[in-house]
This record gives structure tokens, sequence and C-alpha cells, in this order.
């Protein structure tokens, strides 16, 4: 099958004229199948957000086609927005949400874009941070199924989580002396050993290194405490474990302004926190919240970085 990424007009997507210095930004649309085009769309109907940069479109909107063909026309708009951020055409990339499901039934090699966008560098480091206003959270690891988690998690690779998550408040968010918190393993960070070895003899060792190195960081707390300290600002971030352990009290808290930020890397990609909600796809009441703040992030991060 021959696959063309087709885009908007460039009248939908040109910026209004402004003397102030814009990045050029890269949105994908994802999954034909869902709402990304739909979002997209009202983002950049919002003057205030149209403003804010150059946006390159890069997909199809929806049709009718089967799954395999939506994961293939995702994939080929990812992989052309990457191009044009690798080649300096754009300076970072929006990616819409797509089906991890369709991806693999296209064949696509990745378990999703953050792992696609990551093996374009080498000894890349990326982390997965899903930031909102009341709460932000930074994963050690990301798409693993939980057996896994035990033995993939190290002294090293907590320290490593540690240190990308310090550098990117301070590089990407401006904070001089980011305060992190690191939330526990076990059932009450473990109580001791009662509940578990792992807290003290894996984390604990990581966040001891961490200090020497100057940076402030405290833990491991209970997960079920350290997320109500976190939104009450007493850290900037909380760097959790596993997957479900970030995701399901940040996205309880902000589910409709959420935003992953994928840290580590050399180039700004960030994405609205929800999937491709098919359920909702082509009925027009899609809220385009998420996307809207993964745009209005990239373009402080932007800032950030050049100022």
């Amino acid at each position: 099958m021959s696959l063309k990424i087709t885009s908007w007009k460039q009248e939908d997507v040109t910026t209004l004229k402004s003397d102030t210095p814009k990045p050029h930004l890269a949105i994908t649309l994802g999954d034909p199948l869902g709402i990304g085009s739909e979002i997209v769309k009202k983002c950049l109907s919002d003057p205030k957000i149209k403003k804010l940069a150059h946006w390159k479109i890069f997909g199809t909107q929806a049709q009718k086609i089967s799954p395999r063909q939506a994961g293939l026309y995702s994939a080929l708009a990812l992989k052309q927005a990457m191009k044009s951020v690798l080649q300096k055409e754009c300076d970072g990339l929006v990616t819409a949400p797509v089906s991890k499901t369709h991806l693999h039934q296209a064949g696509f090699p990745y378990p999703g874009q953050t792992e696609f966008i990551a093996s374009h560098f080498k000894n890349n480091k990326a982390r997965m941070m899903i930031w909102s206003p009341k709460l932000s959270i930074v994963l050690t690891t990301i798409h693993l199924p939980l057996k896994k988690i035990f033995s993939m998690l190290k002294p090293a690779l907590i320290f490593e989580t540690m240190v990308i998550t310090h550098q990117a408040l301070k590089k990407d968010f401006g904070i001089k002396n980011p305060h992190i918190a690191v939330c526990g393993l076990n059932p009450h960070a473990g109580e001791n050993g009662l509940l578990g070895s792992e807290d003290q003899k894996i984390i604990a060792p990581a966040i001891k290194k961490a200090r020497q190195f100057k940076m402030n960081v405290d833990g491991p707390y209970p997960a079920d405490t350290i997320f109500y300290q976190a939104v009450k600002k007493k850290f900037d971030v909380v760097v959790c474990l596993y997957h479900d352990q970030g995701l399901i009290p940040v996205k309880t808290l902000s589910f409709d302004c959420g935003v992953n930020l994928t840290l580590g890397l050399p180039i700004i990609r960030t994405s609205p926190d929800h999937g491709c909600a098919f359920d909702i796809a082509g009925k027009g009441i899609a809220n385009p919240s998420s996307m809207k703040e993964a745009m209005k992030l990239a373009v402080k991060i932007w800032k950030n970085r050049n100022h």
C-alpha cells in the first residue's frame, strides 16, 4: 500500500504576524481513527495558541481505513515529523495520541512514540515526565510489565533518573534549585525493611549519591502520602518507579490538562496526556485542553532554552 502524508492548507496553520521570535514546531495528528486531527484543529482555531509558534502539521485526517492502515499512517507521520526536527527544519515536536495496538499491527518495532524518538540519539537516556499545574511526575521505567519492574530497578537507573530530572527542571523550567521527591516501591516505603528491602537497598543509595552531587532530593516516601505533599507544592516533582505509580495520581488530578514531556533528549517533545478516544472520534466533542497545554509547554521550553 502506498501511503502519503497529507497536511492542512498552509493558510490553516500560518501564525499571526509578530516581531517576537517564535519556534518552528512540528505537530503530528496521531492515529487517523482517533481525535488527533480534531483537537489540533481546535487548538489552531484559538488565536492565542496559533500565534505562539510556526506550526507544521504532519498526518492525515480521519477516514475509513483499517486499524493496521491507521498504524501505518501514524508511524509515517511520526517519522516525517522527526525527520524535520533532525534536519533542523523544526525546533521540536508535539505528538497527538496514537494507538500502540494499531502501531504494532503495522509492524512498528517500538513500544511507543517516546521509545521511537529516543532511538534517534546515541546514549539516549529518555525519561517520561507528566507535567500538570497540580502535580508533576517523572518515571524511572516506562512501558514495562509490572513483573519486570523489580529486576530492572537498580540504584544506577534511579540515580540517572534524578540527574535527568534535576537538569530538566533547571534548563527547561527555569527552577534554580529543584526539590525532588522519590516515591518508595513497597507499601509504607518498606517500613524499615519489614515490608520489603528494595527501598533501603536500591532507592536509598541512589538518593544518597544524588545528595553527594548537591541535588535537593528526598525520600523514599510512601506512595500513599507523597503525592498529597507534592500537590501542596512541597516538591517540584515526584520521581516514580513504574508507569502506573505515577500516572494514576497525575491523571486523576489533571486528566484534561496533563502533558507528556520527554526528558533527557536534545530535542523538545511534548504530547497530550490522553489516548486516541476512539469512542468519541468524529463527534466533535473532544476536549483540546491537554493538547493546548502540550503546545504551550513546548513553546515555553524553547524560550527557556534559547533566552
